[in-house]
C-alpha cells in the first residue's frame, strides 16, 4: 500500500514539473493577442500566402505569351537601303571611257501584313537612282519608282483561320488553364484556412473541457480527503482521486499542445508576418462551430462540380488544345498549293541626254532636259503603266514521313488526354459523393453524440446523488466524470468535422470563391 503510494506521488511530482516547464516554455512570454473570424483568416491567407504568391505570377507570364503570339498579326514595316558603286575597265570601244563607273543607290519601304486565312500581303514603294560614264545613254542619271502589290494566300497546307492562328489559341488555352490553377491553389488555401482554424476551435474548446474535467476530479478529491478525515471513506478513495486528477493534468498538457501546434499551423498559412505583425502572435477565434443542418442534393453536387472545378476545366481546355494539335498535323499532310497575285506600277524620270542631229550613235551631246526624282514617283502613283501577273504553285513531297509521325504524335496525346478525362470524372464524382455521405454522417454524428454528452450528463447528476447519500463511491463518479468528459469531446469533435465536411463539399464542387464572392481576377498582379 505504501508503495502504491510513492508511486502516484512520484507520478504526481513529475506531471507538476512538466507541466510548469511547459508553461514557462510556451506562455512565459509576452504575446499580443488577436482576435480573428474565419472569415478574416481566409482573406488574409488569399492576400498573404507564400503559394497563393508565387501562382499569381503564373497568368501575368501567360498573358503576356499570348500578346507576343497576336504580334503575329501585327503589320510589319520593312526599310532597305542599298548604295554601291561599280569600276571596271573597257572591254568594248563603243562604252566611250577608259574606266567604266557605274553608281546605284535604292531605298525600299514595304508594309507586310498577315491575314488570318494563312496568306499575307504587302504593299511596297522602291525608289532608286542610276548614274554611269557610259556613252549612249537616253537619259543619265536616271530615277526610277515601282509601287507594288503583292499577294500570297495557301489553298491547301497551311489555309484556314485555326492553323494560322495556332500559337495564339495555345496561348490563349495556357492563359485559361493558367487561370484554372491560380483557381485551384485558392480553393486549397481557403480549405486548408478552414481545416487549420476549426482545428484551433476545437483544441481550445476541448482544452476547456478537460480543465473543466480536472477542475471536478480536484473538487471530488479536497471532498475525498475530508470525508477520510472524518472517517467516512478508506484512504484508498484519496489515492484514487489523486491518481484521476494526475491523468487529467496530462490530458491538460496534451491539450495546450495541441492549442500551439494548431495556431502555428494556422499562423503559417495566414501568414501574418508578411502584415508586419510579431512572430509571438495569439490567434483568438471568434467563430464558434454550428450545426445548421444542409440539406444536398448528391446530383446537384456532381453538376455544379462539372461546371466549377479547375482541375475538370483545365483537363478540357488541354483536351481542346490536343485536338487542335491534331487538325493542325492533319494539315500539315497536304500539299502546298499556293496563289499569288502581283500588281506593281513603274515610273522613270532623270535628265534626258540632248544628242548632236538628234543621232545618239555619233555620241556628240549638246545639251540635257534636267529631269527630276520626284516625276518617277509621280508616275508610279498613277498608274501610267500597269503590270499584274497571277499564278498558282503546286508541291508535293514524295515523302512526308516526319509530318505523319507528327499527326500520329497528336493523335495519340489527344487519346491521352482524353482517358485523363475520363479518369478525372470517376475521380470527381467519387470526391463528390463521398463529400455528400460526409456532410450526412458528420450530421447525424453530431446529433448522436449531443444525445450521448446529455444522457453522459444525467448519468453523472445520478451517481453524484447517489454518492451523496452512500449508495455509490467516488470511484464511479470519477469514472461518470471521465465518461462526460469524453461525450463533450466527442461531440465537439463531430460539430468541428461537420462544418470541416461542409467546407470539404465546397472546395470539391469548387464553390469556395464563388459562395465569398471572390473572382480570380481580384488575385492578378
Amino acid at each position: 500500500m505504501r508503495r502504491t503510494t510513492v508511486r502516484i506521488r512520484k507520478r504526481i511530482f513529475l506531471v507538476w514539473m512538466s507541466l510548469a516547464i511547459f508553461l514557462i516554455f510556451s506562455f512565459g512570454q509576452d504575446k499580443e493577442v488577436r482576435s480573428l473570424s474565419l472569415e478574416d483568416c481566409i482573406l488574409k491567407a488569399l492576400k498573404n500566402n507564400l503559394n497563393v504568391a508565387v501562382e499569381v505570377y503564373n497568368p501575368e507570364l501567360a498573358d503576356l505569351s499570348l500578346t507576343k503570339a497576336k504580334e503575329l498579326f501585327m503589320p510589319r514595316l520593312d526599310l532597305d537601303y542599298d548604295n554601291e558603286q561599280n569600276e571596271s575597265p573597257p572591254y568594248w570601244w563603243i562604252t566611250g571611257a577608259e574606266t567604266i563607273t557605274s553608281k546605284y543607290s535604292e531605298y525600299r519601304a514595304a508594309i507586310v501584313q498577315q491575314i488570318p486565312t494563312g496568306g499575307s500581303f504587302s504593299l511596297s514603294l522602291a525608289s532608286y537612282k542610276s548614274d554611269t560614264n557610259q556613252a549612249f545613254q537616253l537619259i543619265n542619271p536616271r530615277y526610277g519608282s515601282t509601287l507594288r502589290f503583292d499577294f500570297i494566300q495557301p489553298l491547301l497546307k497551311n489555309f484556314g483561320f485555326k492553323v494560322s492562328r495556332k500559337e495564339i489559341i495555345f496561348a490563349q488555352h495556357n492563359l485559361d488553364i493558367s487561370n484554372f490553377e491560380l483557381q485551384a491553389v485558392l480553393l486549397d488555401t481557403i480549405y486548408l484556412v478552414q481545416e487549420a482554424y476549426w482545428n484551433l476551435v476545437y483544441s481550445i474548446e476541448n482544452y476547456q473541457v478537460k480543465k473543466q474535467s480536472l477542475q471536478l476530479a480536484k473538487d471530488l478529491l479536497a471532498k475525498n480527503k475530508k470525508e477520510v478525515e472524518l472517517g467516512q471513506l478508506a484512504p484508498l478513495e484519496i489515492l484514487n482521486a489523486e491518481t484521476v486528477v494526475a491523468s487529467r493534468e496530462a490530458d491538460i498538457l496534451q491539450a495546450e499542445f495541441l492549442i500551439l501546434r494548431s495556431e502555428e499551423v494556422l499562423k503559417t498559412i495566414i501568414n501574418l508576418q508578411a502584415e508586419g505583425e510579431k512572430v509571438l502572435l495569439s490567434i483568438v477565434p471568434t467563430d464558434k462551430p454550428e450545426f445548421k443542418k444542409k440539406e444536398v442534393r448528391l446530383d446537384e453536387a456532381m453538376k455544379m462540380a462539372q461546371e466549377k472545378r479547375p482541375d475538370l476545366q483545365m483537363t478540357k481546355k488541354d483536351l481542346e488544345t490536343r485536338e487542335l494539335k491534331v487538325s493542325v498535323a492533319r494539315n500539315q499532310m497536304l500539299p502546298a498549293l499556293n496563289f499569288q497575285a502581283s500588281y506593281w506600277s513603274p515610273g522613270v524620270s532623270g535628265d534626258r541626254l540632248l544628242y548632236e542631229g538628234d543621232d545618239p550613235l555619233r555620241g556628240i551631246i549638246v545639251g540635257k532636259e534636267k529631269g527630276k526624282a520626284g516625276d518617277s514617283l509621280r508616275d508610279a502613283f498613277k498608274l501610267l503603266y500597269r503590270n499584274w501577273t497571277v499564278g498558282l504553285t503546286l508541291s508535293i513531297p514524295l515523302s512526308n514521313i516526319l509530318t505523319r509521325a507528327d499527326y500520329a504524335l497528336a493523335q495519340v496525346e489527344l487519346d491521352q488526354s482524353q482517358a485523363k478525362l475520363r479518369t478525372l470524372d470517376q475521380q470527381v464524382a467519387l470526391e463528390v459523393s463521398d463529400a455528400v455521405r460526409n456532410v450526412e454522417t458528420n450530421a447525424k454524428r453530431v446529433d448522436a453524440y449531443r444525445l450521448a454528452r446529455e444522457l453522459a450528463a444525467k448519468r453523472l447528476e445520478a451517481e453524484e446523488k447517489k454518492l451523496s447519500v452512500g449508495l455509490s463511491t467516488p470511484y464511479f463518479v470519477l469514472e461518470y466524470q471521465e465518461g462526460l468528459a469524453n461525450a463533450r469531446s466527442m461531440e465537439l469533435k463531430a460539430l468541428v468535422d461537420y462544418n470541416l465536411s461542409l467546407a470539404r463539399l465546397e472546395k470539391v464542387v469548387g464553390t469556395s470563391l464563388e459562395n465569398r464572392n471572390i473572382k480570380v481576377t481580384d488575385f492578378k498582379r
